[in-house]
């Protein structure tokens, strides 16, 4: 069955996601077409990005344990719903730390967004589509907005209207379905995935070459100095 993670993204003190992430864990456990787990930051407690390489560039060879536990989270599930405050037009700064330690374990998956702030957290979803589309992961079009002004009795207590609990059905049905409709790549061989080329590149007289794009001299007489590509660069799997 599918797996669907609800990742709580705040960890401060006092945080109102948590009654949030409670609130769409309720909704969504009721489904019979997947299952939901809470993935709360507050119990991956990662420090600052300490791997040495970027994640895209050694996918699944990571150095530190922490990191490898917060990889196998990840990894295990097919989908998300990602519930995230705004803080400074943006999202909170733990939260983006979790996200840029992983890559593969992100892609090919759905992900929707419950958000709440003063202007329910739309300015933070809007940077949150623009990583996740950097992650190779599907962002489903519907959201739920929450405003601190009219979702939040004395800005604290959670009590969302009926129109949040249709709003978060409709973001449901789109995860479940992306999510589902995704597998095939997500079970593809990581060699078939996608395609790079290759950047290496060598030095021809001060000018510089891709390594597996073949070269030729200036014509004996030409005015022309520089080195001439014949044929396009191969395309290789990574």
């Amino acid at each position: 069955m599918i797996r669907i993670g609800i990742i709580l993204g705040s960890t401060r003190p006092g945080r109102r996601g948590e009654q949030v992430a409670k609130w769409v864990y309720e909704k969504a456990s009721r489904r019979s077409d997947a299952e939901f787990e809470v993935i709360d930051l507050f119990d991956h407690p990662l420090p600052h990005l300490d791997e040495p390489a970027p994640a895209v560039a050694t996918p699944g060879r990571y150095q530190h344990e922490h990191t490898r536990a917060w990889a196998d989270t990840i990894a295990s599930f097919d989908g998300f719903v990602m519930v995230s405050p705004e803080y400074n037009h943006s999202v909170p700064g733990a939260f983006k730390n979790a996200i840029d330690y992983l890559y593969v374990e992100w892609n090919n998956k759905a992900v929707g967004f419950v958000s709440y702030g003063s202007v329910g957290g739309a300015r933070a979803v809007e940077q949150l589509r623009l990583i996740c589309g950097a992650l190779q992961m599907a962002d489903v079009a519907p959201q739920v907005t929450l405003s601190l002004l009219t979702e939040f009795e004395n800005y604290a207590i959670f009590k969302p209207g009926d129109h949040n609990v249709t709003a978060l059905d409709t973001l449901l049905d789109q995860v479940v379905a992306w999510s589902t409709a995704l597998a095939p790549l997500r079970a593809a061989p990581p060699g078939r995935r996608r395609l790079t080329r290759r950047f290496h590149t060598e030095q021809k007289d001060g000018q510089l070459c891709p390594h597996n794009a073949r070269w030729t001299k200036p014509r004996s007489g030409s005015r022309s100095t520089r080195w001439s590509k014949v044929s396009e660069p191969r395309i290789s799997k990574a």
